[in-house]
């Protein structure tokens, strides 16, 4: 058995907004990628950069409907050790809105992953309510939001 959480949302945007504010880069670091941005669109077999460092792979893309990226776990040194996989699920809602479901798994169960997990989901659930933020108002939550940011770094799997 792996480690993994499921978080999920109502975005008051047509489905198709909603992906596309994850899938297009300049909207992506509109509000989650802030410092350092992405690198590039997410399309099925594409390897992007997140925030600067953080190499992602999209492995598919099934326009307005979901998405699955891996990227790095990392020992209890920081080092990449294994990949989790993410999948965002968007489901068009009768009222014009989108509920978005973002699921990671694969970490080992061992008390790195366990920590590592909790502090994803914590990220996870911050993107979901940036997004809402962004998305709905155009309105960036997230700058200035973590101690590394206001440094001006970019963010790493612990302040995703």
């Amino acid at each position: 058995m792996t480690l993994g959480f499921k978080v999920s949302g109502r975005i008051g945007k047509p489905v198709a907004e909603v992906f596309d504010a994850v899938v297009n880069p300049r909207k992506l670091s509109g509000y989650f990628t802030t410092i350092g941005g992405a690198s590039a669109p997410l399309v099925a077999g594409a390897g992007v950069v997140w925030w600067g460092k953080v190499p992602v792979e999209v492995d598919e893309v099934e326009k307005d409907r979901r998405i699955v990226l891996r990227w790095d776990a990392t020992d209890a040194d920081g080092k990449p050790a294994y990949k989790t996989r993410i999948e965002m699920n968007f489901e068009p809602l009768d009222d014009g809105g989108t509920f978005v479901t973002i699921a990671e798994t694969g970490w080992r169960e061992d008390a790195v992953g366990l920590k590592k997990s909790y502090l994803n989901c914590e990220g996870w659930s911050q993107m979901l309510a940036c997004m809402k933020a962004y998305v709905e108002h155009g309105i960036n939550l997230r700058d200035g939001y973590y101690r590394s940011e206001m440094r001006g770094e970019p963010a790493n799997e612990t302040n995703i």
